[in-house]
């Protein structure tokens, strides 16, 4: 992992045999839902429930800073305590924790590479036992605005007021508008294609078989060939901000594109945004 441009952005599945039971650790299960959590985590993980915790369903937004603040100290979060996340789907959901924990400035959080997949596989133990968790004081500072895209940006890029690498994560057929959402979905738009200008990554194709990253020499072909401008200015987006959540993270911190930022509203917004121009098929 050291090629990477920030390696300590990552931890091994040892590291967390190692270290995950530290006194200033805290590890965390993130998924969309916490049936997997229940069935066996981690020793010592806490579980976030996408839907329920890392959302705002009223205003259809990520969480206010008073909520997280409440997240945070209810699991035992202070702002000195490193949060090392995992997941399900290759880390989906446990990128977009990090993502919206550097959102509000954590200063210590990271990945375990290769996420419940690799820990699974490698046979490691898991517990069905919540840990009890003391509650922690935690006061977050204002948020870096720096890492979110909104649809006034992507409005930028088309009208050439500014220049980004536009990503779009999902799969090929999302792209070509052949499907809206994958299978078993909820959330959809009225609309099928992909946002004009933008390049087809598909997420998945950044993760090696067994969940972990890909290595540098790897990303770079797989973005740079494609399109994307190494090292500058990028936005990714997917249906509701957890693919791009997982490419935002490759591109920032593997890839050291310090600019990248992750349009969370991705298509479900922009797919039923008045207005907003779409194509489909594939990319010229």
């Amino acid at each position: 992992m050291g090629e990477y441009t920030h390696p300590e952005m990552l931890v091994s599945t040892g590291w967390v045999a190692e270290h995950g039971r530290g006194p200033n650790v805290r590890l965390v299960e993130v998924d969309v839902d916490t049936s997997a959590y229940d069935q066996g985590h981690v020793e010592g993980a806490v579980g976030w429930n996408w839907q329920t915790q890392l959302q705002d369903g009223i205003r259809r937004d990520i969480l206010d800073k008073e909520q997280f603040e409440s997240l945070m100290a209810r699991s035992g979060i202070t702002p000195q305590t490193t949060v090392v996340l995992y997941g399900d789907n290759n880390n989906w959901f446990a990128a977009y924790a990090l993502w919206m924990m550097k959102y509000f400035r954590h200063a210590d959080v990271r990945l375990m590479n290769g996420g419940r997949k690799l820990w699974l596989k490698e046979n490691r133990p898991i517990s069905t036992v919540a840990p009890s968790v003391p509650p922690a004081a935690y006061r977050a500072p204002e948020p870096d605005r720096s890492v979110r895209a909104h649809r006034e940006d992507v409005f930028a890029i088309l009208d050439n007021r500014t220049r980004a690498s536009l990503v779009d994560v999902r799969s090929a057929d999302e792209y070509t508008g052949k499907v809206i959402a994958p299978p078993g979905m909820s959330e959809t738009a009225q609309r099928a294609g992909h946002i004009p200008k933008a390049i087809s990554v598909p997420w998945s194709l950044a993760a090696n078989e067994d969940g972990t990253f890909r290595s540098v020499e790897e990303l770079r072909a797989l973005y740079y060939d494609r399109g994307v401008k190494p090292g500058g200015d990028a936005i990714a987006y997917c249906r509701i901000g957890e693919r791009s959540s997982h490419t935002w993270f490759v591109l920032k911190y593997l890839l050291g594109h310090e600019t990248a930022r992750n349009y969370d509203g991705s298509w479900t917004e922009w797919g039923n945004l008045i207005g907003a121009p779409i194509e489909k098929g594939a990319s010229s």
